[in-house]
């Protein structure tokens, strides 16, 4: 096992750590209050090649491992998950579903522009359209309706939760296209945000990732012609089960990120803060709460990458990028609290950022499938 960083990962992840520092971390604490989506943040990434890492360079990409995609996300998420959760998407939802699963056609006309997340010098970046009002992520009950009519379909329903909504300008849309032959009868489209009869409804007022936009997106009598179907006919469940297992990884990724930000605020309080005649570092407290706090964030780090890992060596991660999943959304809870806690006082007003951390973690359990259904899969593959 080689358990060291190659000096290309070392590299990329100094680069995300000072973007985090030098463009994410001035004004987040204002983008968190007025809930501004960062896109001068987005476009910056984009000029980095991170709203394209893991594309091949033959489609705008950056053609980096999933190694190097779990660094970056992991640097950017210690100081705004806003912005590294639309990097996610991008990457791990939209890019890697069309570039695996799209045809050459669907490629050059989206995967190119989107991998470089930006086209004719303003902001282009995807979204990844699962979720629905009574469904949430469960991709077999989807109501969104796509008729086949010969060389189109007529696609009609409503998207929940929908990271990206707003800014991105290409949909990836989950659909139902025969009832009678349930999960084996739903498709995935290519959909254009500015197509007719496509209606982006007003931002949700969130309690964490408060940056990011999230949005409900109606589909009404929206005419989609055959050649943006992803796959063939009834593809669109298996592309959205094998494309959400690499989403894992992202959001894993993001909750260690999270948790390691919240981390290394409490480790730097710890040394500055006294309490009864010392810094309370040398308080067994507070040497506990760090001790459990680094331990968590290991294993969660260990967890990420080997799901990255065995992503880029071809093999099954769906078992991994569960368990990274729960793992860290988990840990970064925990880690935040005890954040909060250390502070004292501090830690509970928006200047010293741990009640932000906190808020952001959260979703990390609920988003790209509940912690609850991660462990239906970890149990699903152990009892095998």
């Amino acid at each position: 096992m080689q358990f060291q960083l190659t000096e290309e990962h070392l590299m990329i992840q100094k680069a995300a750590r000072d973007f985090a520092q030098n463009e994410c971390l001035p004004g987040v604490i204002e983008r968190d209050e007025q809930q501004k989506f960062p896109r001068e943040q987005v476009l910056k990434l984009a000029e980095l090649g991170f709203m394209g890492m893991m594309v091949s360079p033959d489609y705008g990409g950056a053609g980096m491992d999933t190694i190097s995609y779990v660094l970056a996300m992991e640097e950017i998420s210690k100081v705004d998950a806003s912005v590294s959760v639309c990097m996610s998407v991008n990457n791990s939802l939209v890019c890697w579903g069309l570039e695996k699963f799209g045809s050459e056609e669907q490629k050059q006309k989206y995967l190119v522009n989107l991998a470089q997340g930006r086209k004719d010098g303003e902001l282009h970046i995807g979204a990844f359209l699962l979720s629905e009002p009574e469904a949430g992520s469960d991709a077999t009950s989807q109501r969104t309706f796509a008729e086949d009519k010969g060389d189109h379909y007529i696609l009609n329903g409503t998207k929940n939760w929908i990271t990206n909504g707003s800014s991105a300008s290409v949909y990836l849309v989950m659909a139902q296209s025969d009832v009678e032959k349930g999960s084996k009868g739903i498709n995935v489209f290519i959909v254009e945000k500015n197509w007719p009869g496509v209606t982006v409804g007003a931002k949700e007022n969130k309690l964490g990732i408060r940056g990011s936009d999230t949005h409900s997106i109606t589909f009404t009598d929206v005419k989609v012609p055959k050649e943006n179907r992803i796959g063939g006919d009834g593809f669109g469940f298996t592309f959205a089960m094998k494309t959400l297992a690499g989403g894992r990884i992202g959001i894993a990724s993001q909750a260690l990120g999270i948790a390691s930000g919240a981390y290394e605020l409490s480790l730097k309080y710890s040394k500055e803060r006294k309490a009864f005649g010392k810094e309370i570092m040398h308080h067994q407290a507070i040497q506990f709460k760090l001790a459990d706090m680094a331990t968590k964030i290991e294993c969660a780090r260990l967890l990420c990458l080997k799901a990255a890992w065995e992503k880029d060596q071809h093999l099954d991660y769906t078992l991994s990028s569960s368990m990274a999943k729960v793992f860290a959304s988990e840990a970064a809870m925990w880690v935040t609290v005890e954040a909060v806690q250390v502070h004292g006082g501090y830690g509970y007003v928006k200047e010293y950022h741990v009640e932000r951390l906190m808020r952001d973690a959260k979703i990390t359990q609920i988003y790209e499938g509940t912690s609850e259904v991660q462990r239906i899969v970890i149990s699903r593959s152990i009892l095998k």
